[in-house]
């Protein structure tokens, strides 16, 4: 199955691309408008999730609780990401933005294959953890990593937020940059200044 995709920013073909991954229950139209607010410059794709959970919503993977995937349905959907992106992306730098459910699939495509990545940022979500990736020291060694969460997420559970806030700051041996602030389970006006700068840095460098 070919991803539906909606794509915003450069239409040069040599434009480093930044993917963007839409929560659980939501869809690539939703996740899109965030390119408005990102640099000029890279090509954006808003990637729609295999999965159709109804109401005009889709997810990436199935889940045994909110933030814990099924390892099996995760490969999967991994693979699908994968094959989709060699295709379209070759030889051009890609970052992987990814909310909520978005996040914890972008974590799960930095853990599978780091070296693949420009950067990944993990927006107000989870590192998929005990899915069948690896999580050990250093996995994500040099890899460039953005991770925002709120003081009041009520979505995701704390544990799963506190796991993350440790492995992506330490352990995971990543070059994080790291921001963590009062508020909900919602991208906050107010990393979007240094999460603008950090994709510059990834996408001109």
């Amino acid at each position: 199955m070919t991803p539906t995709v909606l794509w915003r920013g450069s239409t040069d073909p040599s434009a480093p691309i930044v993917v963007l991954l839409h929560g659980r229950g939501s869809n690539e139209r939703e996740i899109a408008g965030l390119a408005d607010v990102l640099p000029l410059g890279p090509a954006y794709a808003a990637v729609r999730g295999p999965i159709d959970v109804g109401g005009g919503g889709y997810a990436w993977f199935e889940n045994r609780g909110i933030g814990r995937p099924m390892a099996e349905s995760l490969r999967t959907q991994l693979d699908w990401f994968w094959r989709w992106l060699d295709e379209v992306a070759p030889d051009r730098p890609v970052v992987v933005i990814g909310f909520s459910g978005g996040a914890a699939f972008a974590g799960g495509l930095a853990l599978d294959r780091p070296s693949r990545l420009a950067g990944v940022a993990v927006l107000y979500g989870t590192m998929p953890f005990d899915a069948g990736l690896s999580t050990d020291p250093d996995r994500l060694d040099g890899l460039a990593v953005f991770h925002a969460q709120a003081t009041e997420d009520a979505v995701i559970p704390r544990d799963l937020l506190d796991r993350t806030w440790a492995y992506l700051s330490g352990d995971a041996g990543a070059l994080a940059v790291t921001h963590r602030h009062t508020g909900g389970h919602e991208i906050s006006q107010s990393i979007l200044p240094s999460l603008r700068q950090w994709i510059t840095v990834r996408t001109t460098s």
